[in-house]
């Protein structure tokens, strides 16, 4: 989409770039962790399976672009949620280290729903309640997933 006819800057070009380069990243970097089979899967399959779906559902994107004249973003404010959702995304996984993916998780959910508009502080702090004890039940009691731990640790 360009963003205005006098700046020629097409935003959309940028994420069909980013996501097939980032595609491709994905498939290369899990074919070197090794992919294994069904039965005996290694650390890559996984990712390579998420990098497939990325580079192809991106070249269905460059397909449909030629055939739609509609723009992916409809205006500035659109952009301006997407990337801050990205940064969001971007700050949950190079805090959750540092801080714990609990902490990580609840100041992750409410920056997102404030990000999304949801109404006052105290349905956003809910969500992230709920998100942060769902997250910690799944991940901890019920799989017994070692998770990132933080400060707290």
């Amino acid at each position: 989409m360009k963003i205005s006819d006098k700046s020629g800057f097409d935003f959309e070009l940028i994420i069909k770039l980013a996501l097939l380069i980032l595609g491709l990243y994905i498939i290369i970097g899990s074919i070197e962790l090794g992919l294994g089979t069904l039965e005996e899967p290694e650390c890559g399959l996984f990712p390579f399976i998420g990098g497939v779906v990325i580079f192809v559902s991106d070249i269905f994107l460059w397909l449909e672009g030629r055939r739609s004249t509609e723009p992916l973003f409809k205006s500035r404010n659109e952009i301006k949620i997407f990337v801050t959702m990205a940064f969001t995304f971007i700050f949950w996984i190079l805090a959750m280290p540092l801080l714990g993916y609990l902490i990580v998780t609840f100041l992750g959910t409410i920056l997102i729903s404030k990000i999304l508009k949801l109404e006052g502080w105290l349905k956003p702090l809910a969500l992230a309640v709920g998100v942060t004890l769902f997250i910690y039940l799944l991940f901890d009691y019920f799989f017994y997933i070692d998770l990132p731990r933080g400060f707290l640790g």
